[in-house]
Parts: structure tokens; sequence; C-alpha cells
């Protein structure tokens, strides 16, 4: 007995397992056809040309049309700034002071950096006191000149004494003049320690610290002036022809998702090696919030397009879908289409959709301004 109840016990288990798993396996299938739509109702999709629905009272009946639009090609860009210009050190110096951060506004004059100047004030007071001393030496060989010139008229001095006199005066003279150079060199040189603002702008980046040594040539810091701007674009050989300087024409800021209007100031007459493409330069008013170093499009008109547009509200949407009910005959036959560009309230069709043909709009619409799978202009069945 005890050996009959061992050997049913492993058959009791096995079966429990498979009714277990067989369960498992049915759940998921249903759960795969629900995934599937299986048990979803189907949208009917009469392309065929057969009688569907009656329009339902209420939905209006508007026709498909085609309208003609001017059709335009984008060149990419670049936003730059119409007067852009660097500040750099003509000295080898060390950095002193820095008044300026990037972003900051600035006015023409203003002081952004400055550099240890001690060597240069002690040249410069040298050369002050050499234009002092050749002043002194200045006056007294005037001073000779002249009583010399006054003896020479009694034959009190020779003519050799007065000419020697002369040549003095005239050394002092150059001595002079170099010294005062000589001023104007090292307050020049002193200047260039005090770094200032050339125009009203913006700073684009500073490229030092304080306490940074500086080499001549060395570029400090970038300004450039944020009320001028424009779009350098590349446009390739075949539509450079279209365009001629003082052309107006349309420039988009991606980033700011703004459009604005452009003169064509400059075309620069030669091609890239490259890409085989012109440099065009556009300039305008802009909006706000332009910053140079920004992507933008150049609208470039082509010739006009006819395109095939239905309003908005006539698409009904399932899914990745796009139908729209065709009125034929007092019927609304669904039909399958695939739409493109926007145009206000309408939609162009790409496909589907005739010239002279009529849709179906229903009289309850989306706040989308289309209509859901839920909605329809055609009857509903019974009525």
């Amino acid at each position: 007995m005890a050996t009959q109840v061992r050997a049913s016990f492993p058959w009791k288990r096995l079966v429990s397992q498979a009714l277990v798993s067989i369960g498992f396996i049915a759940a998921v299938g249903v759960l795969l056809l629900w995934l599937a739509g299986k048990f979803e109702r189907k949208v009917v999709n009469r392309s065929d040309g057969s009688a569907g629905a009656p329009v339902a009272a209420g939905a209006k009946v508007v026709p498909v049309r085609v309208i003609r639009q001017p059709r335009t090609e984008s060149a990419v860009g670049t936003i730059r700034a119409v007067h852009e210009t660097s500040v750099g050190s003509k000295l080898l110096a060390r950095v002193s002071e820095v008044n300026l951060k990037a972003g900051q506004r600035v006015n023409k004059g203003d002081v952004l950096i400055r550099l240890d100047d001690t060597d240069l004030q002690a040249k410069l007071q040298q050369a002050h006191a050499m234009l002092t001393a050749a002043e002194a030496v200045r006056q007294q060989a005037e001073s000779d000149e002249k009583r010399l010139s006054n003896l020479m008229k009694t034959n009190a001095v020779s003519r050799q004494e007065y000419e020697n006199s002369a040549t003095k005066l005239r050394a002092a003279d150059a001595d002079l003049r170099r010294a005062q150079e000589a001023v104007k060199e090292g307050q020049v040189a002193l200047d260039w320690a005090t770094l200032r603002a050339p125009m009203d702008g913006v700073v684009i980046d500073k490229k030092i610290d304080v306490g940074d040594m500086v080499t001549p040539g060395q570029i400090l810091v970038t300004l450039f002036d944020p009320s001028r701007m424009q779009l350098v674009a590349s446009v390739r050989e075949s539509l450079a022809h279209r365009l001629q300087t003082g052309q107006t024409l349309g420039v988009r800021i991606e980033g700011l998702d703004k459009q604005c209007q452009g003169t064509i100031s400059e075309i620069v007459p030669e091609a890239e090696s490259s890409s085989r493409a012109f440099q065009v330069k556009v300039t305008g008013p802009c909006p706000g919030g332009i910053y140079s170093g920004m992507f933008g499009r150049l609208l470039i008109p082509l010739d006009e397009e006819t395109v095939l547009v239905i309003p908005r509200r006539a698409v009904l949407h399932v899914g990745q879908l796009e139908l729209v009910d065709v009125a034929d005959k007092g019927h609304a036959v669904r039909r399958s289409i695939r739409t493109g560009r926007g145009f206000g309230e309408d939609v162009e069709v790409l496909s589907g959709l005739r010239d002279g043909e009529q849709v179906v709009i229903s009289a309850t619409e989306s706040p989308q301004g289309g209509r859901t799978a839920g909605q329809s202009g055609a009857a509903a069945p019974g009525k």
C-alpha cells in the first residue's frame, strides 16, 4: 500500500505543473491578441469606391483645392556680428587688473585691462628729464647765437666764431626735438598698458586673468556690436545666380523659432573649392536674443508650385493612419491618405485624393483641429 502511494505521487505533481503551464501560455496568448487589436473594432477603408454610410446631418462637405504656393529652398548659415573686433597686447607685461567678463556690455573708452607699467613709468620720467636738459641746452645756444650775431656786426668776433654758435643752436634744436619725440614715445607706450574698449559692444570672451603674462600680438578680449548682426550662408552655385545685392530674403533662426526679413549686403565673388558654394551675407533688423555663432537658414525663393490641400479638420487620425471621409453621391467613403506640410488651417495632401473630389468635415471636432478615431462624418448605423 505504501509503495503504491509513493509511486502515484509524482504523477499528480506533473499534471499540476502541466495545467499551470497551459494556463500561463493561454493568458500570454490572449494578452498578445489584445495588444494586436484583435478585440477592437476595425476601421473600414473603402478605397475601392464602394458605397459607405450616408453623410451625417450637420456635416460639412468641402472640395479638395489646388493652391499655388511659392517654393523656397534653404541655405544653412551662421549668425555673425557685422562689426566684431579683438583687443590685443602690444607689450610684454603682466596683467595687473581685469574689469570685464563674458557677456558684459561695455561703452567706448571703458578701461578693460591694465598691465604692469612700472618700467614704462620710469622710462617716461627719464624722457622728461632728457627733455628738460635739451631745453636748457637749446636756450643757452640761442643766447650765444644772438650775442655773437650782435658782436659780429661790429667786427668784435670773427665769422668763424659766429658760425660755430649757429651750428650749436641747430644741434640743440635737433636734440630738443629728439627729446620731445622720446617723451611722446614713452607716453604712447604707457598708454598701451591700459587697454580700453574701442567701441560700444558686448564682451564675447576674455582670454586672460590677473597675474598672467601677455606678449605682443596676443589677443586678450573680443567684442561685438549686438545691434548689427548678419547671417553668413553658403549658397550653392546653381542658386547663387538668383541672388543680388540689396535683395530682401527671409531668414529663419532655428534656436529661437523665429523668422525675419534681411537684405543681402554682400555676395563674395568666389566659390569655395570644396563645396562650390558662394558666401552670402544678409543683414537686417534682428529679434532679441540673437548671439554670434547661432544657427540660421537663408530662405531662397524659387518658382511657384501647385499644392493639393484640404481642411485640417477633415483628417481622421487612427494611430499612425490618416483617413478622410470622401463624399460620393450622398455617402461618406472612408479613404486612407498621406499629408505633408501645413498651410494655416489647411494641410497638404501627398496621396489618396484628387482635385475636384469632396471631403466630409464632421460637426464634432477634436481640440487639435482634426478628428479622432471615435468621430466620423458618416451617419451612425441605424440612423
